[in-house]
C-alpha cells in the first residue's frame, strides 16, 4: 500500500502541475490572440487602450502564477517523498524530547513557515512589479511588511490555540476525536464570522462610517425592503494599498455590516452603487453564505473523519516519505498533500460559485436596475484591468465569477 500510495500521489502532482500549467499557457495565448481588438458588447465603453492593458496585466499574473504552481510543486515533494518533513521532525525531536503535543506543534509551524517563505517572493514580487507597472499598487515596503507581521501575529493567537487543540485530542480523546475536533473547528469559524468584522479586521484597514447621507439613506431603503439587518454601513480605505474596487458584506448574525472600498465609490454613481449592494444582497437573500458555511463544515466534517482512519495505517506516512507515526504527522501530511487529490473538484466548486452569482444578479435586477449593474461591472471591469477574454476552459477551473461577456450578455436580457 505504501508504494501505491507513493506512485499516485507522484502520478498526480506530476499531472495536476502539469494541467495547471496548460491551463496557464492556454490562458495566455487566448488572451493576447483577442488583445488588439474590443469585444463589441463593451466596444463603446471600454477603449482599446484599456482592453490591451487588462490584457496584459492578467497575461503577467498569470505567468507568475505559472513559476509559483511549479515551485509549489517542486517544494511539496521535496517535503513529503524528499524527506523534508522527517527532517524537520527528527531536528525538533532532538530539541523538544519530553512533549509531544509541543514538539507536534512546532513540527507543523515550521512545516507552514518554510512555505510561506516560498510564497513570500512571489507575493512581494506581484505586488511591487506586476501590480506596481500596471498602477494598481499603492503600498511601500515597510507597509507590505507591516502587514506580514499583523498576519503572523493574528494567525498565531488564534491559530496555536486550535492546534493545540487539535493536537491534545488526537493525544487523548479516543477513536472519536476527529468528531471532537470538527465540532471544536465549526465552533471556531461560526465565533470568527462574528468577530472579525469588528476586531480583527480594523487590525489591517480603517473603518468608517459612510457620510453620505443622501447615498446612507438610499441604501438604508434597499436593506429595508430587502429584509436585511447590519450593523452599519462602512467605507475600507482600500487606497491605502492597492486601487482595485469592491464591496461585499461581512460578519454572521448581529455583527453583519455592509462594507464599501472607498475606491468603489470613487468611480461609481449612486444607482451603480444601488445595483451593485442589490446584488451582493442577492447573495444573502438566496442564503449563499450559509450554504458555502454548510458545505465548508460538511468538508471538514469528512476530511477529519478520513485523517480520523488514514493515522492508523501505517502506510499512509512511509507512502508519504514520514518514517515516523504521531499525530502530528498526520496532520500537517495531510494538510499538504489533500489539495492535491482535490484538485479535481476544482471546476466544480468553480461553476457551483459562478451558479450564485448568475443568482445574485438575478436577484439585482429585480430590486434595482439592471441596467446600471451593467455599467457598474464595465467600470469595474476596466478600472480593475479583468479581461474580457478570458480562455474558457481555464475560466472553468478557476473562475468564481463568470466570464465577462457571459455575465453583461444576462443581465442585458433583463433589460429588454
Amino acid at each position: 500500500m505504501a508504494q501505491t500510495l507513493t506512485i499516485t500521489f507522484i502520478s498526480l502532482l506530476v499531472i495536476t502541475t502539469f494541467v495547471r500549467i496548460w491551463l496557464g499557457r492556454r490562458h495566455i495565448a487566448h488572451v493576447q490572440s483577442h488583445r488588439n481588438q474590443v469585444p463589441q458588447a463593451f466596444s463603446e465603453n471600454i477603449a482599446l487602450e484599456a482592453h490591451q492593458k487588462a490584457a496584459d496585466y492578467s497575461t503577467d499574473k498569470t505567468k507568475l502564477a505559472l513559476l509559483e504552481t511549479t515551485v509549489q510543486a517542486v517544494l511539496l515533494a521535496a517535503l513529503t517523498i524528499g524527506g523534508g518533513l522527517q527532517w524537520i521532525d527528527d531536528l525538533w525531536h532532538n530539541l523538544i524530547v519530553n512533549h509531544d503535543i509541543a514538539r507536534g506543534a512546532v513540527v507543523i509551524v515550521s512545516a507552514m513557515l518554510v512555505s510561506s517563505m516560498i510564497d513570500l517572493p512571489f507575493e512581494y514580487y506581484k505586488t511591487f512589479v506586476v501590480d506596481e507597472k500596471f498602477g494598481f499598487n499603492k503600498m511601500t515596503p515597510a507597509m507590505f511588511f507591516s502587514d506580514l507581521v499583523k498576519q503572523s501575529i493574528v494567525g498565531i493567537v488564534l491559530g496555536a490555540p486550535i492546534l493545540f487543540a487539535a493536537l491534545w485530542l488526537m493525544q487523548g480523546a479516543g477513536d472519536y476525536w476527529w468528531l471532537y475536533l470538527w465540532i471544536v473547528w465549526s465552533a471556531f469559524n461560526l465565533m470568527m464570522l462574528a468577530v472579525y468584522p469588528t476586531f480583527i479586521a480594523p487590525f489591517f484597514n480603517k473603518f468608517t462610517p459612510l457620510e453620505d447621507q443622501a447615498l446612507k439613506q438610499r441604501i438604508e431603503s434597499l436593506l429595508t425592503k430587502c429584509g436585511f439587518k447590519s450593523q452599519g454601513l462602512f467605507v475600507m480605505d482600500g487606497s491605502a494599498r492597492s486601487s482595485h474596487g469592491n464591496a461585499y458584506f461581512t460578519g454572521f448574525g448581529a455583527s453583519k455590516r455592509v462594507v464599501f472600498f472607498d475606491t468603489l465609490l470613487a468611480r461609481l454613481n449612486a444607482d451603480e452603487i444601488e445595483a451593485v449592494l442589490a446584488h451582493e444582497l442577492g447573495h444573502f437573500k438566496h442564503h449563499h453564505v450559509i450554504k458555502r458555511i454548510a458545505m465548508m463544515f460538511f468538508i471538514s466534517f469528512v476530511g477529519l473523519a478520513l485523517l480520523g482512519w488514514l493515522m492508523k495505517q501505517d502506510w499512509f506516512y512511509t507512502g508519504l516519505g514520514v518514517s515516523e507515526v504521531s499525530n502530528h504527522m498526520a496532520l500537517v501530511l495531510f494538510l499538504l498533500v489533500s489539495p492535491v487529490f482535490l484538485f479535481i473538484l476544482r471546476p466544480i466548486m468553480a461553476s457551483y460559485s459562478r451558479k450564485n452569482e448568475f443568482e445574485a444578479d438575478s436577484y439585482a435586477a429585480k430590486h434595482a436596475n439592471a441596467k446600471y449593474l451593467i455599467e457598474a461591472l464595465v467600470k469595474l471591469y476596466r478600472d480593475n484591468a479583468s479581461t474580457l477574454t478570458p480562455d474558457p476552459l481555464h475560466s472553468a477551473f478557476y473562475d468564481s465569477h463568470p466570464p465577462a461577456s457571459i455575465r453583461i450578455s444576462k443581465l442585458a436580457a433583463y433589460t429588454s
